[in-house]
């Protein structure tokens, strides 16, 4: 299993129902509302990498409010 880190800016106002949304979708362990450049993170799970990019292509960055992710994978040693 492949476990990412995503920074999430979102547009003003909306901070709230994105992390809701974030929440509810398979993969995405915790969204928490933060402070400074990005307004929420979310600890997301695949099981490959390529499944890992989907999850943030197909489903995170389409989340009603969602503009800009950066995405930091977890390197297991």
């Amino acid at each position: 299993m492949l476990s990412a880190y995503v920074l999430i800016q979102t547009e003003v106002g909306k901070v709230a129902h994105v992390a809701q949304a974030l929440s509810d979708l398979d993969g995405v362990e915790v969204a928490e509302e933060i402070t400074g450049p990005y307004d929420i993170i979310a600890k997301i799970q695949a099981p490959g990498l390529d499944q890992l990019g989907r999850l943030v292509v197909a489903r995170l960055q389409l989340v009603d409010g969602v503009t800009r992710t950066l995405t930091c994978t977890v390197i297991h040693r």
